[in-house]
Parts: C-alpha cells; structure tokens; sequence
C-alpha cells in the first residue's frame, strides 16, 4: 500500500496550489481526481482567459458567515504573490475592469504553471481516480481509491462545490466534512443568472441579448456592472453579483440608466421637440429595443409634447428604480461558484486544518467563503491552498 504525507483530493487551484507548496517543504504529496483533467474550471474561466487575481482583493469581497475568517490567508498569500508568481513563469496578462486581471492568452497558462510547480516539488498526480471511502486511522487517514488504497499522514479536501456540475462538480466534499462531525452552512448557486416569471418573461422577450450599464440593488448592497437580458431572465456582472446576496421571495431594484436625471432629460426633449415619440427621445440614452418596449408599455400619447410631467416620473421611476422578484435562477448548471460550505468555525484561519479532526484540511470553495465575480474566488483558492500548504 503507498504511503504519502499527504493527500489532497481534488485537482484544482486550490488543491494543486497547497500540493504544490506542500512538496516544496519536501512533504511526499499525491493529489487525486475523478475527472481526467486537472484545473478543468481554471481553463474554462474568464472566457477562456483565466481571471486570475484581482488587484482589489480584500476581506471585504468575501461572503461568509464569519466575514474576518478569509483575513489571515489573504494577507499571508496576496493577489501581489500571485502575479509574482505568474511574471516569473513569463505569462503575459491584463487589467481589464475594477482590477481583475486576465492571461494575454490562454487560460491552460495558469494550469500548466501549477502543473510544472507541482512537478518540481515531485509531486504524484492521478487522474481518473475515485476516493471511494476516508477512514481516521492511529496516525493519519486510509482512501479506499478506485485504483487502490494509499494512506497519509495529512488529508486535504479540495473539492470545490457543487457549481458547474458538468465540470465534475459533486457534493462530495460536504459529505466528507459531516462523516468528520464538521457543521456546515447551507449551499446555493451564487454568481448565477436569475430567471423571471413567465409573464414578466414574455414581456422582456425582445430585449434578449441587449446589454446596458446598471446598478442592481439588494438590501444594501448595490453593485454597479453591466446587465445582461436573456431569453431566461437576467444575466451580466451586475446580476451575477446581487445573486449572491438575493433570496428566494426577495426583491432586487435596478437603475438602468444610472447617474442621468431620465425625468429632467425627457423634459428638455420636450421642450426642444414636442413632436418627437416618446421611443425617439428614449434612444438616445437606451438601446433601441429596450426603448422601444418602454414607449409600448406606457402606450401614451403619440407626441412628447402631450406627456405631463407626472407621467415622466413615471417613466424615470420604471428605468431607474425598476424594482421586480425574480422567480429563482438558474441553479448550479450555470452558477460560477456555490455560497456556503464548511463551517470557518471548524477550521484554523491560519492553517485551514480542522479542530476537531488534527491532520484534517479543507480549502478553496468547498469552504464557507465565497468572492465576488472578477477573480475573487481564484485568489481565495490560492490564498487558501498556500496556506494549507505551509502546514501538512
């Protein structure tokens, strides 16, 4: 039976980051996977390009039921330590929006950099290998595998979370961390599309595929981003944000023009050309379609002239404090990362080892810490699995 110092189940950034890191303080390391991939959610991300850091990362764009958890692994292992790391490997890279920082090139850079460093520190890598059963031994772990049985001193879970199932998401890691007597918080899709219900959805049909800058607001957070329509409901970085702070039966409020006075606007487009519709004055700070539904909606008069200033309110209330429930959305399938997971009160913010269970780890999304969209999560895999990685 081979025996390892440790093992980390689940080859993805977080699990080839701490495996990595783990080799390099000459620990005898083997990561295993049931996909044939590594990195799988890596390569696919930011359209291909990987974003791969952000350089605004802090606590503060985290979510977690114990906001100051994700503290220590952010400061020890920073975005800055990470865009050292990919300068040294000669990636070429970019700052697109709000600090997220893309590959020049192909997103299978950043795979094949944590591949090579994990092949320096001499670590085992098997693909297409299922852990079939985790039993707590005297002094360590034993993995039933589909390709046999290891044992180890130190076992890491690195198994992200339910997001993306046709990637090789499972729940696995959740069932894992309740064998070990480990509280969890509650699951969900986050970074997802919302969707709308059918009514609703009919009415916003033609504007599937238009795409504006707005603000979309829950509670008090607020984030201000593109927004996308769908043919399903909602989608763009502003949806995608607010849904990780949205609930079932919530409202969410939208400004789709944000920072013009649309009411003062639609005056002075009276004023200067009363005979001009209603759709005409609209386009000039809309998409065509989208002012085109918002003329038919308010079925008024054919002439701006004849709108009195009530209805301009009207219409200033229903563009930039269009407040609606969306329905659901649109689940794991297409949700980016999943909010919740383990219990931060269960683990070591400094070493993300269990207290219950010594040698026992759990890193990355399988954790009750989820980022922001805009390579939030990416740096809390990294951060996470370093830190992991200092100490197995």
């Amino acid at each position: 039976m081979d025996r390892f110092d440790v093992v980390v189940i689940g080859a993805g950034g977080a699990g080839m980051m701490c495996a990595a890191e783990a080799g390099k303080r000459g620990r005898s390391v083997l990561v295993i996977d049931h996909v044939a991939k590594p990195g799988e959610k890596i390569r696919i991300s930011g359209g291909g390009r990987c974003n791969f850091t952000n350089l605004n990362a802090a606590p503060a764009n985290y979510i977690s039921q114990n906001p100051s958890f994700a503290i220590s692994a952010l400061r020890r292992y920073t975005q800055a330590d990470f865009i050292a790391l990919v300068e040294r490997y000669g990636i070429a890279y970019h700052e697109k929006t709000l600090g997220q920082l893309f590959c020049d090139g192909s997103s299978k850079q950043i795979v094949d950099l944590l591949l090579n460093e994990m092949r320096q520190a001499n670590v085992e890598l098997r693909l297409s290998t299922s852990v079939q059963s985790v039993e707590r031994m005297s002094e360590g772990f034993l993995l039933s595998l589909s390709q046999g049985a290891v044992q180890c001193s130190s076992l890491v879970v690195a198994t992200g979370g339910k997001s993306i199932p046709k990637m090789g998401a499972t729940g696995f890691g959740y069932d894992l961390a309740q064998q070990f007597g480990l509280k969890l918080v509650e699951t969900r899709p986050a970074l997802v599309p919302l969707t709308l219900e059918p009514t609703m959805l009919e009415r916003l049909a033609p504007l599937a595929g238009v795409a504006v800058e707005a603000v979309a607001t829950c509670g008090k957070t607020r984030f201000a981003e593109a927004l996308l329509f769908t043919h399903r409901g909602l989608s763009g970085p502003s949806i995608l944000q607010i849904s990780s702070y949205w609930r079932e039966g919530g409202e969410i409020e939208l400004s789709l023009l944000p920072g013009v006075n649309l009411f003062e606007e639609l005056r002075t487009a009276r004023a200067q050309n009363g005979r001009q519709a209603l759709q005409t004055a609209l386009s000039v700070f809309l998409p065509k379609r989208l002012a085109q539904l918002i003329a038919e909606t308010e079925k008024g008069p054919a002439n701006l002239a004849d709108y009195a200033d009530k209805r301009l309110r009207a219409i200033e209330e229903a563009v930039n404090r269009w407040r609606f429930k969306p329905a659901g959305s649109e689940g794991y399938r297409t949700a980016e990362v999943t909010l919740g997971g383990v219990d931060t009160r269960e683990l070591d913010s400094r070493t993300m080892e269990t207290k219950a269970v010594p040698g026992l780890y759990f890193i990355g999304e399988v954790v009750d810490v989820t980022g922001w969209l805009g390579g939030y999560n990416f740096q809390w895999a990294w951060s996470s699995g370093w830190c992991a990685g200092q100490a197995v």
